[in-house]
């Protein structure tokens, strides 16, 4: 596997995710591969998990890592030919870009959508700059239309906590204050579409998703409907993807948010995000310390999941 973007490049999910298990139980049988290697984790985005669970998957690897936080300590990057460079940003990422790959030999790119031009988000400008001039493996530690190492990581948390063939899974819209991208929602989707779980996704009027991304699924409006008989809640907010209102906050309904209540229409579901999480706004403090809460777990398997996208990679090195 030469570059990781999205759930196609993972081939087999079924192997995939058999491969994740094997890992789980030995994270260090494979430390030699990695050895004499260098991982470079690139950040235009803060990051709790992602930046602690890749570094710890590589050094798990055998692996040099290194951490760039383009914000913090680099000269500020232009993104956009054609520019006259008059303005408070020195470098320019093209220049930028081939010079990372001359120190390492593995990349990883954390780029958020900005909400600025949809177009340009949906592209993937940046994270695509990377694979065509950086001369090394990219893979995407979330970019503004996908998140994949969540999402694999969330698929591994599903296989390991289902309790029927083909569990219920339902991603649900929950109110936040502020304009967050459509990547997890987006790429949860994309994965639970290449399973064969009954797959519902459930939000307001007005806050559809790219169809690209809906897919197969069944997209229901009536949240408590959709609840009905659930395995797995995965709770999620997203800003509005459709025009005009690309990027924005069109409802903070505190009625959407994920309480006891709903959660007792379910078959006694596990509950999922991503993390971090707005507590009583997203989910009630009540349903995010309950049994069933696997929030830690499936955070916990963002190793995991970061481990056998660097395995393979490196493997094709």
């Amino acid at each position: 596997m030469r570059n990781f973007t999205c759930v196609h490049d993972l081939g087999d999910l079924n192997q995939a995710v058999k491969e994740a298990f094997e890992i789980k139980k030995d994270r260090f049988k494979h430390t030699e591969l990695g050895k004499n290697k260098t991982l470079l984790m690139i950040f235009f985005n803060s990051s709790l998990r992602t930046r602690l669970s890749t570094q710890k998957a590589a050094m798990n690897l055998g692996m040099n890592t290194i951490v760039l936080d383009i914000n913090q300590g680099a000269w500020k990057l232009e993104t956009e030919r054609g520019v006259i460079m008059d303005g408070d940003k020195p470098e320019h990422l093209l220049e930028a870009i081939p010079v990372m790959g001359c120190y390492c030999d593995v990349i990883g790119v954390r780029s958020f959508a900005r909400f600025e031009d949809k177009k340009e988000d949906y592209t993937e400008m940046v994270l695509n700059q990377f694979i065509k001039y950086s001369g090394r493996p990219v893979f995407s530690m979330e970019a503004a239309t996908r998140h994949p190492l969540q999402s694999f990581a969330d698929l591994i948390t599903i296989e390991e906590y289902k309790k029927t063939a083909r569990p219920k899974v339902v991603l649900t819209w929950a109110p936040h204050p502020r304009s967050l991208p459509q990547a997890v929602p987006n790429s949860f989707a994309e994965w639970m579409n290449e399973t064969d779980y009954e797959f519902v996704i459930t939000h307001p009027q007005g806050y559809e998703l790219a169809p690209e991304f809906v897919g197969k699924a069944k997209v229901e409006y009536d949240q408590a409907k959709a609840f009905e008989g659930a395995d797995f809640i995965y709770a999620k907010n997203w800003a509005v993807y459709t025009d005009p209102n690309y990027g924005q906050v069109l409802s903070k309904d505190r009625s959407w948010t994920v309480d006891e209540s709903k959660m007792a229409l379910t078959n006694n579901a596990y509950f999922m995000h991503c993390l971090p999480v707005r507590r009583n706004m997203i989910v009630t403090d009540e349903v995010i310390e309950s049994p069933q809460s696997i929030v830690i777990q499936e955070a916990a398997n963002r190793e995991i999941s970061a481990q056998v996208v660097l395995k393979r990679i490196v493997e094709s090195l």
